[in-house]
């Protein structure tokens, strides 16, 4: 049978499944030959990928993210790759909806004010009556637009394939400079890389405000400078590039943006709902089944 490793030694494992974990099989200095199922820890980069090179017999590599651009490199013949789709939608979509109020309401304007003892009223936006785009359709996508819908606003969905009734990536140079809100969150490839770049940043209209939690490099992150530099359009992201920002770079210096480090998925909610994917997973392949999320490359 399979011998599975993951972060979460109180993981539940099929009957005959060895479980194998950080407290009693450390990547470094092991055997990792046995390993046929690694779950990569969660928040986790290059480091816990290179081990798979080591891992002879695998089988199977869950990443524990929706995105898995990193793990490519290490597939190899035999290796089935997975992604862990739908686990961070909530969270994901939840930090999203609140940086889009946070800027659009100017709180981080307001909490700059609170530091220095400052009341000073000031009219701002409103997440309320926005025409909005959502550019990527998939789970974090439509979870995303569910948890918009309860606003009164206009949502408008792009894809790639035109699924779950979004419009297709052609339309959206036309239909850009009609938003006011842009929410990113879609996957990184060679598509994407760029994606909103110098031209596509200036189709924005004037105020309107770009949320990015896909991946860093689908923005163009010196435009984006320029942009936000400019006062003409304002941002928030979860993902930079590159990543982590360092100290110095003139992104953390630029009005009208506000940071987070790449916590989109990273909540309470992750523990729960992580092991409770990886513990479905292992029971398909338990009965035969192919696992979920298999990523066709």
């Amino acid at each position: 049978m399979h011998t599975v490793w993951s972060q979460w030694p109180e993981l539940k494992v099929p009957a005959g499944f060895q479980k194998l974990s950080p407290l009693d099989f450390p990547l470094e200095g092991s055997d990792l030959s046995q390993i046929t199922i690694y779950v990569q820890p969660y928040m986790t980069g290059i480091e816990t990928l290179e081990p798979v090179r080591a891992m002879t017999n695998l089988h199977i590599l869950q990443v524990p993210n929706a995105g898995y651009d990193a793990a490519v490199p290490y597939v190899r013949e035999g290796i089935t790759l997975c992604n862990a789709q739908g686990v961070h939608n909530a969270s994901t979509a939840e930090l999203a909806v609140g940086l889009a109020i946070a800027m659009r309401r100017g709180i981080p304007h307001f909490v700059r004010e609170q530091d220095q003892g400052l009341w000073s009223h000031e009219r701002m936006g409103s997440l309320n009556d926005s025409s909005i785009a959502v550019i990527g359709a998939g789970s974090i996508g439509q979870t995303l637009v569910s948890y918009l819908k309860p606003y009164e606003v206009e949502i408008t969905t792009f894809s790639r394939s035109g699924s779950n009734g979004s419009q297709l990536m052609t339309q959206l140079d036309e239909l850009l400079p009609t938003f006011d809100i842009i929410f990113l969150i879609l996957p990184l490839n060679a598509e994407s890389k760029h994606l909103f770049d110098a031209r596509r940043l200036a189709l924005m209209k004037d105020g309107a405000t770009l949320i990015n939690v896909a991946r860093g490099p689908v923005v163009d992150t010196d435009a984006l400078v320029a942009e936000l530099n400019s006062g003409r359009i304002s941002a928030a992201l979860d993902v930079t590039d590159p990543e982590p920002l360092p100290q110095d770079h003139p992104l953390w210096r630029a009005p009208n943006v506000l940071i987070t480090p790449h916590v989109g998925g990273d909540s309470a909610a992750f523990e729960k709902r992580g092991k409770r994917f990886i513990e479905a997973q292992l029971q398909r392949v338990a009965e035969g089944l192919p696992p979920l999320n298999i990523i066709e490359l």
